[in-house]
């Protein structure tokens, strides 16, 4: 008990008062849930933000990630996230508001309002963690679902013939004048959780710069959806579904900002 209360006494001083230390996580053993949560606490509580801001979450698993930060927050119906978040930032522009959602609930349902937020320019942001599935309701096929891969829908792998091709949902805004930060990052290894922390952070700070929408989304994998070990769908992860999802950052402009 004295090591765990000294623990949590280090990880504390770390993450300040941002991220709650006495609710043990919900995700599933290995999820990457946990680490896009953390990488989004660390956020809020570096930039000093955390009484100004609000997490608006979706239907699923990233449904959770409020519960384990001392932020305030709203719950949407499956998919409206980005258009909660829209009303909330009008009402309360000054306020830093994100939405935090998985693949199923942003690029199926959810997609028009993503696209349109995006299209307008709202200053919000968007997290998707894309673990190429429904990870709550069973593991079925998603929109981002790679084409061969089994889900609980697709016994035989995804046939692109005849479900289409996964959703490449950043490159759908790459061209929208709005959106000023645009990235796509990945927990496969601790350089790539860098690069996903930064992103992230710059998606942020676009926000509280006012300089338009800001979207990132972070691939990860469902060893319960996958039906897999840890270690095998972090590898699964890393060579089938970053073949196909490869990180980049599309657009920054808070680098054209810095430069003016």
């Amino acid at each position: 008990n004295c090591l765990r209360e000294n623990n949590m006494q280090t990880l504390a001083d770390y993450y300040g008062k941002t991220l709650k230390f006495d609710k043990l996580f919900s995700y599933c053993p290995g999820c990457g849930h946990g680490i896009v949560t953390r990488l989004v606490a660390e956020t809020i509580e570096a930039m000093g933000i955390r009484e100004k801001t609000v997490s608006v979450v979706g239907i699923g698993c990233g449904g959770f990630s409020h519960h384990y930060m001392e932020i305030d927050a709203i719950e949407a119906m499956h998919g409206r996230s980005p258009a909660v978040a829209v009303g909330y930032k009008t009402g309360m522009p000054d306020n830093i508001v994100y939405t935090y959602q998985g693949d199923g609930d942003m690029s199926a349902i959810g997609l028009a309002e993503l696209l349109h937020a995006a299209n307008r320019g709202v200053p919000i942001t968007c997290i998707m963690v894309n673990n190429s599935l429904f990870g709550m309701t069973g593991g079925q096929m998603s929109p981002t679902t790679i084409a061969g891969q089994v889900t609980s829908t697709t016994a035989k792998g995804r046939d692109v013939h005849t479900q289409g091709y996964p959703l490449l949902v950043p490159e759908l805004m790459r061209a929208m004048k709005g959106v000023a930060y645009l990235a796509r990052e990945s927990v496969a290894d601790a350089k790539s959780i860098n690069k996903a922390a930064k992103s992230i952070r710059n998606a942020f700070e676009c926000q509280a710069k006012g300089l338009g929408f800001s979207f990132v989304e972070v691939i990860v994998p469902c060893p319960t959806g996958l039906k897999m070990k840890v270690l095998d769908s972090y590898a699964w992860s890393a060579k089938e579904a970053l073949g196909y999802f490869q990180p980049q950052v599309f657009k920054n402009e808070l680098e054209q900002n810095r430069e003016v």
